[in-house]
């Protein structure tokens, strides 16, 4: 084979392989928070505590994936001009 067409086997099974985990978990943890839903903070004693809830996530720890928004706002356009 050659190098570009390996180039393209690659990035078709990349692609392929994200939008099976997008379509079978649309959710990923957040990124900020770490799947907590809120910061980690340390008292005085440095002993670890809870800090804020996160305004990305809004303290639930989940995100939607890029690839599941990108699926989402396509098929929103495609319903909103077929009615």
């Amino acid at each position: 084979m050659t190098p570009a067409l390996l180039a393209i086997a690659c990035l078709t099974a990349i692609t392929l392989g994200y939008s099976g985990l997008c379509a079978a978990s649309p959710f990923g943890t957040c990124r900020k928070c770490r799947g907590f839903g809120f910061a980690l903070t340390t008292d005085r004693k440095g002993r670890l505590k809870r800090g804020k809830h996160c305004r990305r996530c809004d303290g639930h720890g989940k995100r939607i994936r890029f690839g599941r928004w990108l699926y989402n706002r396509a098929a929103r356009t495609y319903r909103a001009g077929t009615r």
